[in-house]
């Protein structure tokens, strides 16, 4: 396919979108209906997708409409590529530009360009303050991405030699002695003998670092309430921790097991209806469901699916985890909460909801990450429970 023929594909996908088709289902029905796409079309289409779905509204107001066709001259003109290159109408390339689209917009109005809903802006305000429009900004980018190296397996050094040997670039986190950005070759990594033998796994480096301040020692009894795909479930592993692994939908754990086996690590599992008859925890880590706000760059559908109402959903959600999870903590144990939220009522609100009515804990630490080139944005915090 053409750069332009890639433009016409991307418009089309997006006119699905807009009209309520999930991105991720649009792309594979595009790609299933374009046979003569290579691995290099599929994804660069799929880029330039997930860079309009960043800049949803500003792009629609740059290209003067809020179409596929818009968002797509909105996106290039921000990008400064030349429109006329692209837009010739020859080939499968998009038709070109009528007198009216070759008009800039007088100015961007602010909610345009910070490239979010209205309601969610006072949330931002509330919990970022004056870092709001830098994070605002960084969120309409695209994510770095970084892999956790196994110390059970490897050294970093030797990780980052072994990926070398397959085409995969990376750089050493400046901060998080497990952590390598991918700079080079990020699609290359699932397929990789680095991955496929357990020596790093793909973990954000916010994530990271939050599983590396959990107090751990040698041994404890550890349960991740929330594992999901159990990526924090590994990385508390690797680090010493007898790891059990729980969600309320255990299909969602399916794939620990045959990732623990290439990790080297053991991850015992456990269902909802066995909670009430296992010995209590050490450290019981609740990763809580979430707006996700602090990975938007990844997921930017998210950011306007979300509504107040499921933001309030969310918010009792999260205090069913907690109150269910520290019945779960034994005299003395620690109880963490996490979230990859930036939002106050998901994360500080949360935990002091959660000691009014709790008062045997006692709140030990508290931490955020903003997202920025270092990682996505999260929050931690770990209690105590009194003796």
């Amino acid at each position: 396919m053409t750069p332009a023929a890639r433009i016409q594909a991307a418009i089309d996908i997006l006119d699905r979108i807009a009209t309520g088709t999930p991105a991720e289902q649009a792309l594979t029905n595009w790609g299933r209906n374009s046979r003569f796409a290579g691995s290099g079309d599929r994804h660069a289409v799929r880029d330039h997708v997930f860079d309009v779905l960043r800049r949803w509204r500003s792009t629609a107001a740059m290209g003067g409409a809020d179409t596929g066709r818009g968002r797509m001259i909105g996106l290039l003109r921000q990008q400064g590529i030349a429109l006329e290159t692209l837009f010739t109408g020859l080939g499968h390339a998009p038709s070109p530009l009528t007198p009216e689209e070759t008009i800039l917009p007088d100015e961007i109005l602010p909610g345009d360009a910070c490239d979010c809903p209205d309601w969610l802006v006072p949330h931002f305000e509330q919990s970022l303050g004056a870092r709001t429009s830098a994070v605002l900004d960084i969120l309409k980018g695209r994510a770095p991405i970084f892999l956790r190296v196994n110390s059970g397996k490897t050294t970093r050094d030797l990780a980052q030699a072994a990926l070398a040997t397959e085409g995969i670039v990376t750089r050493p986190h400046e901060h998080i002695k497990t952590a390598l950005e991918v700079v080079e070759g990020e699609r290359k990594v699932s397929a990789s003998m680095a991955y496929e033998t357990g020596l790093v796994e793909i973990q954000d480096a916010s994530s990271q670092a939050a599983c590396g301040l959990l107090n751990l020692d040698q041994g404890l009894n550890l349960l991740d309430y929330c594992a999901g795909g159990g990526g924090k479930s590994l990385a508390l592993a690797a680090r010493g921790a007898q790891v059990t692994a729980h969600d309320i939908n255990p299909g969602r754990m399916r794939d620990i097991e045959p990732r623990a086996a290439r990790a080297g690590v053991s991850i015992a599992q456990i269902r909802t209806a066995d909670l009430g008859a296992a010995k209590l925890f050490d450290v019981v880590f609740c990763d809580a469901p979430c707006s996700g706000s602090g990975t938007w760059r990844r997921t930017p559908e998210a950011k306007w699916q979300l509504t107040p109402t499921r933001l309030d959903e969310l918010n009792q959600l999260q205090d069913q985890v907690l109150a269910a999870a520290q019945a779960l903590v034994r005299p003395g144990g620690h109880l963490a909460y996490a979230t990859c939220s930036v939002f106050q009522s998901e994360n500080e609100a949360r935990i002091t909801h959660f000691l009014k009515g709790n008062p045997g804990f006692e709140l030990v630490s508290q931490t955020r990450w903003d997202p920025d080139q270092a990682g996505d944005g999260f929050y931690l915090a770990q209690l105590v429970a009194s003796n």
